[in-house]
């Protein structure tokens, strides 16, 4: 399956590869951190769980020969150093938390794709121009503390110190707290120093690269998102003797807008994306007329404009269905996070790579939030993606075949060698 990496003298040397067999085996030693029954992983963020495979990565990174930098938000930052000590570095890497049915693979795969360039560039005795900073970034999912992407979102000038080490999760301990608690309340500063360019690599987590039967997905954006929260207002009354000409149900006014979201991400394919994933009916009596409904509702589109315009429609049907049924409303929107392009300098790098190895690619949109959205505010960024089996992601089957893992990690290294330059 894997290729032996071989000296090389340019960044267009093909010969340059991956160990494909060290970075599955890496993969497989890590999905022991927090297995759960069904082959997936429970690693939340900044869990003793997350520790012992924050831990394992220092481990491994100092054993590559990297020093190892931890921020104050925790961000662990593993440096191969290049020939000039103080170039901005090329910065690659991910996230190792996940979610409470997480898989194997999302965020974990870019960390390890990351350090296996590191390990691959050390076999070839390869010097680089640019240091390469090997990044885990933390609490990316969101799962024990919200919003997610928190840490790069500090990284990036996104949101203040203060705010980040703030974030509480359901029992009260905050982001500060916890690091504290498991060793990672590091002493550098948050950000702050240039980035030369920054990858990230990615499983897809949808099943457009599976179906079109292609192996990389070079990215060239990340959807804008806009998330809101929904109460409609109505009359609770008795389900057995209140004429339905009278009813004023919330509940159905919720269901019309549940129909009226999905055909709205309908409407603006193939990128649109809207759902509904929350929903309280009360009293949530069996024989009462719901008199209050409050629900969630998300659109995603990579065009700013047509996100102004799902937003717009939104906001005209809540109002038309209210009035038809006779009910009160209020929508909040309660997060915005505008559409990311990314760097044409990064995204070619990718393409190139792709085309340089023969493997087969498509450009495609990302349409879940990465930490390398918040990077591209501040440096040019690029991602790489390849197909997770049947499209599933945050969840416990969550599958990727060694050979799209070794395809990936190959591209990032030539992305890489691509900005960082060889200079042996």
């Amino acid at each position: 399956m894997s290729q032996a990496a071989l000296p090389a003298r340019n960044a267009g040397d093909v010969s340059l590869r991956v160990d494909g067999a060290r970075l599955w085996a890496s993969l497989e030693r890590m999905a022991q951190i927090g297995a759960t029954a069904r082959g997936g992983v429970c690693r939340l963020a900044l869990t003793e769980l997350d520790r012992l495979s924050r831990d394992l990565f220092v481990e491994w990174a100092t054993g590559a020969g990297c020093t190892i930098r931890v921020d104050r938000m925790g961000n662990i930052f593993a440096r191969r150093a290049g020939r000039d000590a103080h170039a901005a570095p090329v910065l690659t890497g991910s996230h190792a938390d996940t979610q409470p049915t997480g898989g194997r693979y999302d965020g974990i795969y870019g960390v390890l794709g990351a350090l296996e360039v590191v390990r691959a560039l050390n076999d070839a005795a390869v010097v680089t121009g640019r240091p390469i900073d090997v990044v885990v970034w933390t609490n990316e999912e969101g799962s024990r503390f919200a919003p997610a992407m928190v840490a790069s979102g500090v990284f990036a000038g996104v949101y203040p110190l203060e705010y980040g080490l703030s974030r509480a999760d359901a029992s009260g301990t905050t982001i500060g707290e916890a690091l504290a608690q498991i060793g990672y309340d590091g002493p550098e500063p948050v950000g702050g120093f240039p980035v030369h360019a920054a990858y990230e690599l990615h499983i897809e987590q949808g099943a457009i690269l599976e179906r079109a039967g292609k192996t990389i997905g070079v990215v060239t954006a990340g959807q804008g998102q806009r998330w809101y929260e929904i109460t409609l207002d109505g009359v609770d009354s008795h389900a057995g003797t209140t004429p339905m000409e009278l009813r004023r149900d919330a509940l159905l006014g919720a269901a019309r807008m549940i129909d009226f979201v999905d055909g709205l991400g309908r409407r603006y394919a193939p990128h649109g994306r809207a759902t509904v994933g929350m929903i309280e009916a009360r009293p949530n009596s069996r024989n009462t007329v719901p008199g209050q409904c409050f629900f969630t509702a998300e659109v995603r589109h990579p065009d700013a404009a047509v996100l102004a315009e799902m937003d717009a429609a939104l906001r005209a049907q809540l109002e038309t269905v209210a009035r038809g049924i006779g009910l009160g409303h209020s929508i909040e929107q309660i997060f915005e996070y505008p559409s990311v392009p990314f760097a044409p300098v990064c995204v070619e790098a990718v393409r190139t790579a792709a085309q340089m190895l023969g493997l087969s690619h498509a450009d495609i949109i990302s349409g879940a939030g990465h930490d390398a959205c918040h990077l591209a505010r501040i440096a040019p960024t690029g991602m790489i993606f390849v197909p997770c089996v049947d499209g599933l992601s945050h969840n416990e089957t969550e599958a990727i075949t060694p050979e799209w893992a070794e395809a990936g990690a190959n591209v990032l290294l030539h992305a890489v060698l691509a900005s960082s330059g060889v200079v042996s």
